[in-house]
């Protein structure tokens, strides 16, 4: 929090795998001037999600729809992350294919047009164009996992934006222009299997996906 005051953000949306604790610590903390969204990265049945203005966990696991439906009940906004990053297998289109996109694109409320920690702009690009075409907010994301990485990419709105409905109406009409699109360091994302290692050790695992039987008919 104390990188994102001193970088300038005003608001900082943390949206760790699975779990809000930290990011409900992190609102409670918060230095003056900067304001925290709690938020989560969900790893549902059909490919990640990002969820927005929290205040209880969705589990993993659950179908896009169902984990879409739980975020609205909390009245929280729902966007697609890294959709078409081919290293990531969690991405929606490498998880499920181009036509879960499709299906889940009319419940959401915007796209992560540039991740800074993708490693190819082929695949922001495809999905700032994915944003375009279903008339979706494309945002920027510094999908920070260090330090360094905070504030490398974000969007610049017109506020005061403090709840879900002031978000949802300034990412309308967002332009490509207000976002700034940093890269995330190579080297930095190098370390990261020694992180996770590190993450693990302090018992701070990934939360178990709960189990969904679909039924057909």
């Amino acid at each position: 929090m104390r990188a994102a005051a001193r970088r300038g953000i005003t608001h900082l949306a943390i949206t760790d795998h699975d779990r809000i604790d930290a990011a409900l610590r992190a609102r409670d903390a918060a230095p003056a001037g900067l304001t925290v969204i709690v938020g989560e990265e969900v790893k549902t049945a059909d490919g990640d999600l990002v969820a927005l203005f929290l205040e209880r966990s969705v589990p993993p696991g659950l179908p896009a729809e169902e984990a879409v439906a739980a975020v609205r009940a909390q009245g929280g906004l729902v966007g697609i992350p890294h959709p078409f990053d081919r290293f990531r297998l969690s991405g929606m289109a490498a998880a499920k294919g181009t036509g879960t996109l499709e299906r889940i694109a009319p419940l959401v409320d915007f796209v992560e047009a540039h991740n800074a920690r993708v490693p190819f702009a082929s695949a922001n690009d495809r999905a700032a164009e994915f944003a375009r075409a279903h008339g979706l907010a494309g945002v920027a994301a510094s999908d920070a996992h260090t330090v360094m990485e905070v504030g490398v990419a974000y969007v610049v709105l017109d506020g005061p934006i403090e709840t879900a409905e002031d978000l949802r109406r300034a990412l309308l009409g967002l332009a490509p222009a207000s976002l700034v699109r940093g890269r995330g360091s190579l080297l930095v994302r190098g370390f990261m299997p020694v992180a996770k290692a590190v993450q693990r050790l302090r018992g701070n695992r990934r939360v178990a996906p709960v189990t969904v039987q679909r039924r057909d008919g």
